[in-house]
């Protein structure tokens, strides 16, 4: 398969960066993305062309670090991560857009690349668990509803790729931050701190630029996890109660 790739290039943060094009030649439908801007690389390097820069790291779906935006979408078409797509979900001859996350809060590094630093100072800010709970207890030690416990499972499978951000008008976070506020505060362990939690976390979010949530829903379409957004209303009521604990002076 061939393709005309039009890539966006960018020398480094304070760079306007620019659209190039190159030919993807001999690609073979099998290759996933990735791989093919392997290939691409390989044939720019032997031009005496700078390889094009961009994020990976497992190219198995599970780390979230291939943040590229195909043709308008975050991760490109169906769901998944960039490296779970296959060029033959392309017809031959197409030409294909690669840019990086556009988000104001993921400031770009060098071409596809970009700084999602933001989502560790999140977590940082309240994304764990204090106390020492110990080693995982056997799984029938600790009652649990299964409806909760499924809960909490869905919500932790987030990977923290960004594309939720990325793919929101308003450049929102709030899917990130309520799977991560959820999947603590839905489980015993986390309930101790579940009010400072989610001030801490949505406060950090706020001051790291994200935007709000307006309900566009394409945080959820675009999201390789499939989180659904109303983990976005269960934080929303856990921040009011706990505002309205802090304004009182009760105990978070």
């Amino acid at each position: 398969m061939n393709f005309t790739l039009r890539v966006w290039r960018q020398d480094g943060a304070n760079d306007q960066g620019r659209f190039e094009e190159y030919p993807a030649l001999n690609i073979p439908e099998d290759a996933s993305f990735l791989e093919m801007l392997d290939i691409v690389n390989e044939d720019l390097d032997v031009k005496g062309i700078e390889p094009i820069n961009f994020d990976h790291d497992c190219r198995e779906g599970i780390c979230g670090m291939c943040s590229l935006t195909i043709n308008g979408v975050p991760h490109g078409p169906d769901k998944g991560t960039t490296c779970q797509v296959y060029m033959r979900k392309f017809r031959d001859r197409d030409v294909i857009t690669i840019e990086p996350f556009r988000t104001g809060s993921f400031p770009a590094i060098k071409d596809l690349a970009v700084d999602r630093r933001a989502f560790d100072r999140i977590i940082e800010a309240g994304g764990f668990i204090s106390e020492r709970s110990g080693s995982a207890p056997d799984a029938n030690a600790v009652p649990i509803p299964k409806t909760i416990a499924d809960l909490a499972m869905d919500a932790a499978s987030c990977i923290g790729c960004g594309a939720c951000a990325a793919a929101c008008p308003n450049s929102s976070a709030m899917l990130f931050v309520s799977a991560k506020v959820s999947h603590l505060g839905l489980l015993p362990q986390g309930e101790p701190e579940k009010n400072s939690r989610v001030l801490k976390m949505v406060r950090q979010m706020d001051a790291e630029g994200f935007g709000n949530c307006s309900n566009y829903y394409a945080c959820e379409a675009v999201c390789p996890a499939g989180i659904p957004a109303s983990f976005i209303a269960r934080m929303n009521r856990e921040y009011t109660l706990a505002s309205a604990r802090e304004a009182i002076g009760a105990p978070l």
